[in-house]
Parts: C-alpha cells; structure tokens; sequence
C-alpha cells in the first residue's frame, strides 16, 4: 500500500513512458517523465478490464482518493458502470436544471435567434418580457403547471386580443421543449392548453377580384393626382403584384430597364435567415408598361438610392402606409382593397380569367415551393412563361382601364381551372394559353 511520502517523492523513471503505484483494491498512481501525477481505479464490468480516473495528485490527495475509490466500487456492485455514470454526470451538469423560466428563454433565444430574422427574434422575445416574464420568470420550469400557464394567457386575453395569446403560447411551448431537452422539467405544460384559448377568426387581406373593378381601380390610380411616386407605386404594386415590402424598398440599383428586369435580392425577400442567405435572388420582368412608368419617374428620384424615397428622407423609402392611404383617397377602403390585396386580384383574376398555369403565377408571386423538399429540388423560374404573363397582364389592366365593359363581356366564359391536366372550355381561353406560354399550353 501507498503511503503519502510514497506519493510526494514518486517519479518515473527515465526510458519509460510511465510507472503505475499500486495501492490497494485496483487503486493506482500513474506518474510520468513530466512529473504530473494522477489516480487511477483499475476494475472490471461485464468481463472487460475498465479504469476510471480519480483525480490528479496532489489535489486529490491518497485519503480522498481510496474514498473517490470505494464510492465507485459501491457503484459497481449495483450493476452501474462508474465510467458511464460519470459521464451522464458530466453531461447533466452542463444544464442547471434549477434555472428559472426567465433564464431558460434567454438561453433558448440566443440558441435560436441566429437562423432567426431579426425582426423576429426581437418580437419573440418582447413578447415573452412582457407577458410572461412578470408573471412566471422566476419560477423554475418544474413548478409551472398548465393551469398555472393558461392564468398568465388569459391575462393577455384580457386586453381583448386574439392573436397573441397563441404566439406566446407557442414561444413558451418552445421553452419549455428546450426544459425537456436540458433535463431541466419533465414535460411541457403548453401541450395540454391546445383548446383552451378563445380561438383566432382569421380574415384574408381585403382585395378586388372582379374585372371590372379591377378596371375602377386602374382608372382611379391613372387619375390620382398625389405625389408622382405615390402613383408609380400604386402602378407598380398592380403590374408586378410584389409584396408591398419590395415595392417600396425598391432601389434603382437593383433595375436594368434595358433588359426590363427587376432583380431582388435574396436579404430582402420573406425568407428565412438561411434562406436569405443562401437563396437565389428573386428575378421579376418588367412590362412596357411597368419600364415607361419606371422612366417617367427617374427623372424625379433617380439620383437617389431608392425608387419611391420617403418626404422626409431619400435614405429612407417610403412610408408602408403611403399606399394604404393612397387607397382610402381615391375611395377604396380597408374592407374593398389593401396594398397587399394587388397580389390576390392579379392571381386570382389570371387564373379564372386568363388561363394562366398557377405555378407560373406562383414563381411570380415568389411562394415558396410547397413540399419538404420543394424548393430544394424544383428550382423552376418559368422565366419565358412569366416574361410573356407579365406583358398579358399589363396589357389586361390597360384593357380594362380603357374598356371596361367590353371586357368584361369578353372575359364572361369560363377559362381553365388551375389544374393543367383539364381541358379549356373556351376556345379564346386555349389561343390565350399558348400566348402567354403557360404548362397548361403544353398538355
């Protein structure tokens, strides 16, 4: 048996790589030619000679080391396996599990928020500092019950919202999935509340989906008599159909009128923050009508960063209300039609209307590829197709600007439905297909 002189004056002899001390019951010191010192325990488990590491000497000194020894051994005579037990130790005790709510959604959002946009990321966490913080941060996972969960959402409910209440039941859903993960509770409380909230009554963007109203609409922005960008911008949102973001935060860098393309940039799609950055930018063809609107403006704003600069600044764009109100003046309230509602008429009336092939009109709208691996594996652009819809499209509106009711006339039979594989029932709709080079021409 070792003895702490022993231990003190024990050194490896030079030539050998290392010199092991025995003590008793599989207890050994290990020294080696750098002088470091450490105790082993040498033991056998399910037939296979193992070791454990107890410390190094002389930190750990002979006492507390046949100690660490003999609490391994007991270890081992229950069917354990010190080495494993030692390793789930280590990993449990990465996750303090008697962490608050308040400090396991702070760790969970800086896990998160970098595949998280900013904005996002921001609002999550605003919502959970507001609405639950005050009540349940300081309470540790475990001792959160549904009942206790569903008393702080009901507060939210209070102030007579609808939405919220959902959102932050799902961000703590989220948290307390990431307390399950981290050992830090047993279950999620927020699975049981599913029912529980007053439900959502959602309500689809107000739009125009009628020709003839589209017409209305077309002739009131050709007779707006407002700020010039705010008309080209009104235009714009009918002819291309983009998200009202996009068109406001249009920059003249990202135009080639030449080629009569507007091309996005990845960052400022609706995407993910992977998606930002490693999507493709989103490409968008300019009809003629869209390109003279474009160069009839330049002279106003084109020595400036963006298209449609606000009043206040040209290096801001413009206000996200300018053409919501540009709207109600020319009398088309919330209820009949909204800047986001330009992209539901131009999908909805081409497709009932025009016979154009809905994916084509998808990949114009820029909706992401439906399916697990959609947008991995079907990269289609349908740029011809969509070069010749956007040309069909402007030519339409201007149709119904001018003569309304003739068109309205010619447009009374029904066309193709969205399904490619079904036959036109008109044969204008067929001549219009093959036009506009949609799939639906091809089958």
């Amino acid at each position: 048996m070792l003895t702490q002189t022993h231990c003190k004056n024990a050194i490896c002899p030079t030539g050998k790589l290392r010199v092991r001390l025995a003590d008793s019951g599989g207890l050994y010191l290990e020294v080696v030619p750098s002088g470091s010192k450490r105790w082993f325990w040498k033991y056998y488990f399910n037939g296979k000679e193992k070791r454990l590491a107890l410390g190094s000497y002389p930190d750990v000194g002979l006492k507390e080391a046949r100690v660490a020894r003999d609490d391994a051994r007991k270890q081992q005579q229950r069917g354990a396996d010190p080495v494993l037990e030692r390793r789930v130790e280590r990993l449990s005790s990465q996750f303090d599990v008697n962490a608050t709510f308040e400090v396991t959604a702070h760790e969970f959002h800086a896990t998160k928020k970098a595949g998280w946009s900013d904005h996002y990321a921001k609002r999550w966490l605003e919502r959970l500092s507001k609405d639950v913080f005050p009540w349940l941060g300081k309470l540790t996972l475990s001792q959160i019950g549904a009942p206790m969960l569903l008393q702080t959402l009901r507060r939210v409910e209070s102030r007579g919202v609808r939405e919220l209440p959902h959102s932050v039941l799902e961000a703590c859903g989220q948290v307390f999935r990431y307390g399950v993960s981290t050992g830090r509770c047993e279950r999620n409380p927020a699975a049981d509340l599913r029912g529980a909230l007053k439900p959502v009554m959602t309500r689809h963007m107000s739009a125009i989906l009628e020709p003839n109203q589209a017409g209305d609409l077309m002739r009131s922005i050709e007779g707006y008599h407002g700020q010039p960008s705010t008309r080209t911008a009104l235009m714009l949102s009918a002819f291309l159909f983009q998200r009202p973001g996009n068109i406001r935060q249009m920059e003249w860098g990202e135009l080639d009128l030449d080629e009569a393309m507007w091309t996005i940039p990845s960052d400022k799609m609706k995407r993910t923050k992977r998606e930002k950055v490693n999507g493709r930018p989103h490409r968008v063809p300019l009809p003629p009508q869209a390109v003279a609107a474009l160069k009839d403006l330049q002279p106003l704003t084109g020595q400036g960063r963006y298209v449609f600069p606000s009043l206040i600044s040209n290096q801001r764009p413009m206000s996200e209300n300018t053409v919501r109100v540009a709207l109600r003046r020319m009398g088309f309230d919330n209820d009949t039609m909204t800047p986001h509602g330009f992209r539901a008429m131009a999908r909805t009336i081409m497709v009932e209307r025009m016979n154009v092939h809905p994916d084509v009109i998808e990949a114009q709208l820029a909706h992401e590829k439906s399916g697990p691996l959609g947008a991995a594996y079907d990269r289609a652009e349908f740029m011809e197709q969509r070069r010749h819809m956007m040309k069909a499209w402007a030519d339409y509106l201007e149709e119904l600007r001018l003569r309304p009711a003739a068109m309205a006339k010619r447009y009374e039979q029904p066309t193709v439905a969205a399904n490619a594989g079904q036959k036109v029932s008109a044969g204008r709709a067929t001549k219009r297909s093959a036009v506009l080079g949609s799939p639906a021409a091809k089958t």
